[in-house]
């Protein structure tokens, strides 16, 4: 038997933690290789980890509602391999003592005090991100030990302190340079009558708040709208959609007609499909187009249909239905939602006519499509100009004016129309 560390595998591009959600086995617990063994979020996703080791669960190292950081230890298992090998109390404990060192040499900051051993004055425990964000933000000891926390057994968590920093009172710091004095602007307090109900968000709505606040204090928003003519779309849809379902085993909506006209429209406008990194621009190669879906409990979720322009539309509407079902099922992988360089949201489908969508940072622009509506429209002929009904639909496109300036926005979402509209209506598949 061997005490093995069973790490944090990584989940995901750019995803440097996760919170616990649940331990799936409990201490003394055997586990096979393979089986799942905890659930954890990240800000991206919920999901489940498998085990790496058979063996028994002899130890948790991070409890529920702690962050647990990528390729750090998680548990240790007894595994059923080489006897002989278990270390014995007096090497983890010096094994323990080395990663302390380690870490007050990297970060600076003595844990000597913070670290919960037999032999410390405080009982309290602190991640290595917990005493790094504490560092930064020049949070005393004393202030880190009065925080109160929300992890498991009181356990001070990263939202904790970041709380505790939103309503921080901090003292005016000693500067050379004459300030003009600021002043501070008590926020409106919120009124609750007797009959109101308060509901605490859940970890997905704030993540998502998180995202849309930063997004709007990043990048200066602007938006152009056209209205497209779907009538061929709309006729040839409603023509071969029982045919498509009985041969392909697929319903098929507007959505992938929609995006393949943005993917066609990307290839037009390569520098739409960009990313923003400080002072730098990045043009993307791939093109990796998210799909914004609505979830049963009212959240949204972005899933990613990586290198777009490789399918067909046989092959997008199944990637469509595939992503969409999974989305709304909660079996999405931490890789559907990662690369994304350009983002779509259909909500048309709520009956929305147009709206501004907010951009998925670090990309540069959104496209929102509106309902199709019939409407009276001037139809223009060899013989004159006469009034039809026509199915409409207004596009939205928000772009960040720091790089993508009106032309360029306006141009793109002009030729996703013209894609729309030059559709032909005896289009075979």
């Amino acid at each position: 038997m061997a005490l093995i560390e069973v790490i944090m595998p990584k989940m995901g591009e750019s995803i440097m933690e996760a919170t616990i959600l649940k331990w799936l086995k409990s201490v003394g617990e055997r586990i096979e290789a393979d089986e799942y063994l905890l659930e954890v979020a990240t800000d991206k996703i919920d999901t489940e980890v498998p085990c790496t080791q058979s063996g028994i669960l002899t130890q948790i190292l991070v409890a529920e509602g702690e962050i647990a950081e990528i390729g750090k230890p998680i548990c240790i298992i007894n595994s059923d391999e080489s006897e002989g090998t278990e270390p014995k109390v007096e090497e983890i404990s010096e094994t323990l003592a080395q990663e302390i060192e380690e870490i007050k040499q990297l970060t600076g900051i003595n844990l000597d005090p913070l670290v919960s051993t037999s032999t410390s004055s405080s009982s309290k425990f602190y991640s290595p991100l917990v005493l790094n964000i504490a560092k930064e933000e020049n949070i005393s000891s004393a202030e880190l030990d009065a925080i109160a926390g929300t992890g498991a057994d009181g356990r001070v968590t990263k939202h904790d302190i970041f709380a505790y920093l939103k309503n921080r009172q901090t003292s005016p710091k000693v500067s050379t340079v004459k300030e003009v004095p600021s002043v501070a602007v008590p926020s409106k307090p919120v009124v609750i009558s007797g009959n109101d109900e308060i509901i605490q968000m859940d970890r997905m709505r704030k993540v998502i708040a998180d995202r849309m606040v930063e997004s709007k204090k990043v990048a200066p928003h602007v938006t152009s709208f056209v209205e497209t003519d779907m009538t061929n779309i709309a006729l040839w849809r409603n023509g071969i959609k029982d045919a498509f379902k009985k041969q392909y085993g697929e319903n098929i909506t507007f959505t992938p007609i929609l995006l393949e006209a943005i993917v066609k429209a990307i290839a037009d406008f390569p520098q739409i499909n960009a990313s923003v990194d400080g002072d730098k621009i990045i043009y993307k190669k791939n093109i990796n187009v998210g799909m914004a879906v609505a979830l049963p409990n009212g959240n949204l979720i972005v899933p990613v249909i990586h290198n777009a322009d490789s399918y067909n539309l046989i092959g997008l509407t199944k990637k469509v239905n595939d992503l969409t079902k999974r989305a709304r099922e909660n079996k999405l992988k931490p890789e559907d939602l990662e690369g994304g360089t350009y983002t779509f949201s259909n909500i048309g489908t709520f009956g929305n006519i147009m709206g501004t969508p907010i951009i998925v940072q670090p990309q540069v622009a959104i496209m929102a499509f509106g309902a199709i509506q019939k409407k009276p429209a001037v139809i223009e002929t060899p013989q004159g100009d006469l009034l039809g009904i026509r199915h409409k639909m207004f596009i939205s496109h928000s772009y960040d004016h720091r790089i993508v300036d009106g032309s360029l926005g306006g141009q793109f979402v002009k030729r996703v129309s013209d894609y729309l509209e030059a559709f032909e209506i005896d289009r075979k598949l």
